[in-house]
Formats: structure tokens, C-alpha cells, sequence
């Protein structure tokens, strides 16, 4: 289950666009006597889907290859190799406005989630998981990153919504960089398969000739428990223009103090000068479900007998299984071709393994501004179901079990 979402009303989203003029004009103000920018990434373009219940489906989307965008980061010098600094990242969908985003498949959950169940209990399942299924449900106005710090010489102290150790391994060793429907990240969507950042989270950094490393804790906030619903992390690794490798491990505990996702990701990449090769491997567990007392509570509150919901209904969405991936971008005229393959091993007795393979091209019109065509096939077997989103998008869920999908992708991004 996707933990980043919630119900919104569009008086909310609306709200909160309405302050975007007043942070601007703080920034300009602000600017004028600190190190304050003004950033973001506008992403947009077409894409063709296959594989979805109702057939096929072309649209304009928003962020496939990265997620839109825009932010204020700022520094201030202390002296002597200090420096305060924050960072306020919103997310918006450049197709329609508004701040989040559902997957074409609606409300629909994977086959193997819902199988054998009596219809009734089938959809009040589905209303108690598809309903959540989407990016920035809550409308926060700084979904992507909010937080400050103190950068000193011997590494930062941050403080507030942040990435997690482990996603930040997974991007950085995913030859796509978690952009386009080809990325390895697109086939552990439903359910997440990493967690890729978290809300009131406080992370030690540090960055020394080459070397890097993190140590991350975001507090539960629950009264009468410190274990539930944090989140704790770590990584570390080496970095250079010619070659680099890393780790890093997520570990989070449900609201009652359950550990449950768990993601160990591993990666190298090696520049031969023709090619930047990449491999990257995950291990994901889940022993307990991460929203696992939240659904219980309500399926049993809807009259689902709590034998059924204990026995039948939660184990289905535990997690165990492995991520590979093998990718390389080679420099092409002008431009640059990523290529990549991934392969999720399910261990699970559903076996929902899953493969894809793809190719993106960006051909650079200027310094800031860029075309981009992505063309990605997912092979399903029999019991997988996973549809192809963007880097700020979910896909959803094919049609069935063993429904392939084949993802067209051309954007046109814009940095400033």
C-alpha cells in the first residue's frame, strides 16, 4: 500500500496554490539580503499505455521523466565552515494544476489481493486500498522536500520531510535515475517496495573526497510509543567520475510498533568512456504490513469477520522479493541513450515475477531544455499485473494476471 496517500478536497489544493504569489514575493525580499533561489523542472508530454482493462490509452501526462516542480533553497554563511541552510520543494501536475495524482487503473488492486474473496469483502478492500492508490493524496504544499539544517566541516544535521537512505541508493545506481516508465523503481509500486521519503525525519550527512554517507531517524509522533511508525536508515558508499558503488537500508515499524518495510539496496556503476554501466540490487521484506493495523481496523469496523482479515486478507500484502537491474547511457550525437533491463523475483507463494526492458533518448535543445522519447515493455507473469507509470506518476495495475503493457513516453522538459 502506497503510504503517501490520503483523500483530498479540491478547496485544499486551491488554498494552497493561493500562497504560491506570497512565497515568491518573500523570496524576491528575502534574496535581497541572503542566499536564496528560486528553482524547478516543468515536465510534460504525451504518453500511450496498452494493457489497461479498458484498452489502451494515450493522454498528456505530467513528470515522466521527472517530477514537476518548483522550490526555494536557500544558505546563509556563519563563518568558520558553517552554514545554515533549507530547502521547500512543491510537486504540481503541469497537465491539470493541481498538486497529486491517481494511476490510470483507478481504483482497481492486483487480482492476487482480492482472489477467492466474497465479492462484498473484495470491494470493500478495494475501497479501503484503491481509493489510496495515488502521489501527494494530502495535498501538502511541499510534498517532495521540506526541511533545514547546519552544514558543518564535519558533515550536516537536516531536519524535516527528506529521502531515505535506501531510495537515494536505488536512484542513484538506476541508469534511468527513477525517470520514465523504464525505470526498476516502476515495478515495486503496488505495494511500495521502497520507501522514498519521509515526513519528520532528522538525518546526519557527510560528503569527504569521494565518500558519502547518511544515518536517518523520522520519529513515529505517536503518544506512549517511540518504535511505532518511525522510520530508520543508513547508507554509504564512494563516488568518482570514473566509478562508484553504495549501499543503503530502510527500516520501518507500523503504528503498532511492528517492523514491517524493509529495503536493502546495493549498486555500482562504471564509466568506460563509450558507456556509464549501471547494476543496482534490492531486497524487500515486509513482515508486517506497514499499514497493516490502520486496514485492519477498518475492514473489521465494515463487518469483515477479523478471522478473515487476520488469516486471508493481510497476509496478501506482505512483501518478499528481489530487484535487479542492469542499465548503461551512452553518449549519441548530441544526445544521451539509456538503456536498461529489470527483474523483480517475487518469493512469495503468488510468484508475481515481473520483467522490463526500455530505452530513453534526450536530445538537448539548450542548457535547460530538452526532448526526451521513452519506450518500455513489462512482461508480466501470470500472477503480475504491474502498469507503468513516470518518475511522478503511478502506472496501476493491468487488465489480469500475465497482461503485458508497452509504455510510449516523448516529454518536453524545462529547468529554471
Amino acid at each position: 500500500m502506497n503510504r503517501n496517500v490520503r483523500s483530498i478536497r479540491a478547496p485544499r489544493a486551491v488554498a494552497a496554490f493561493a500562497v504560491l504569489p506570497l512565497v515568491l514575493a518573500m523570496a524576491s525580499a528575502t534574496a535581497q539580503n541572503a542566499n536564496v533561489t528560486l528553482y524547478g523542472i516543468v515536465d510534460v508530454g504525451v504518453q500511450y499505455v496498452s494493457g489497461l482493462k479498458g484498452g489502451s490509452y494515450t493522454g498528456l501526462a505530467s513528470g515522466i521523466m521527472e517530477g514537476s516542480r518548483w522550490g526555494l533553497r536557500g544558505t546563509e554563511d556563519l563563518g568558520n565552515g558553517y552554514k545554515a541552510m533549507f530547502v521547500l520543494e512543491n510537486r504540481f501536475e503541469a497537465d491539470t494544476g493541481g498538486m497529486s495524482s491517481r494511476p490510470l487503473s483507478g481504483n482497481q488492486l492486483p487480482a492476487r489481493l482480492t482472489a477467492g474473496l466474497p465479492p462484498a469483502v473484495a470491494a470493500a478492500l478495494g475501497s479501503a486500498v484503491g481509493a489510496q492508490l495515488g502521489v501527494n493524496l494530502p495535498g501538502r504544499l511541499f510534498d517532495r522536500q521540506a526541511f533545514a539544517g547546519l552544514v558543518t566541516p564535519f558533515g550536516a544535521i537536516l531536519a524535516g520531510r527528506q529521502y531515505t537512505p535506501a531510495f537515494e541508493i536505488t536512484n542513484r545506481y538506476d541508469a534511468f535515475a527513477n525517470m520514465s516508465a523504464a525505470s526498476p523503481g516502476q515495478l515495486l509500486s503496488i505495494p511500495a517496495g521502497v520507501d522514498i521519503r519521509e515526513s519528520n525525519s532528522l538525518m546526519y550527512r557527510i560528503e569527504l573526497n569521494g565518500f558519502y554517507g547518511s544515518g536517518y531517524y523520522a520519529f513515529g509522533e505517536q503518544v506512549g510509543s517511540a518504535k511505532a511508525g518511525r522510520l530508520v536508515g543508513i547508507n554509504g558508499g564512494y563516488q568518482s567520475a570514473k566509478w562508484g558503488a553504495g549501499i543503503g537500508y530502510n527500516e520501518r515499524t507500523n503504528s503498532a510498533g511492528q517492523k514491517s518495510l524493509n529495503t536493502l539496496a546495493g549498486g555500482a556503476n562504471f564509466d568506460f568512456g563509450l558507456a556509464n554501466v549501471f547494476a543496482l540490487y534490492a531486497q524487500i521484506k515486509e513482515p508486517n504490513g506497514a499499514s497493516a493495523p490502520e486496514l485492519r481496523a477498518g475492514l473489521i469496523a465494515g463487518g469483515v469477520p477479523s478471522v478473515l482479515v487476520d488469516t486471508g486478507i493481510l497476509p496478501r500484502f506482505l512483501q518478499d522479493a528481489r530487484l535487479y537491474h542492469v542499465g548503461a547511457r551512452v553518449p549519441l550525437g548530441v544526445g544521451t541513450l539509456t538503456v536498461g533491463y529489470s527483474h523483480v523475483d517475487d518469493r512469495r507463494a503468488t510468484n508475481a515475477d515481473v520483467s522490463s526492458y526500455g530505452a530513453a533518448y534526450t536530445y538537448p535543445l539548450s542548457k535547460r531544455t530538452d526532448l526526451n522519447l521513452a519506450v518500455t515493455q513489462v512482461d508480466n507473469n501470470p500472477n503480475a499485473q504491474v502498469l507503468p507509470g513516470g518518475n511522478g506518476f503511478l502506472g496501476g495495475v493491468t487488465a489480469h494476471g500475465g497482461k503485458n503493457a508497452t509504455s510510449i513516453q516523448f516529454s518536453l522538459r524545462h529547468k529554471f
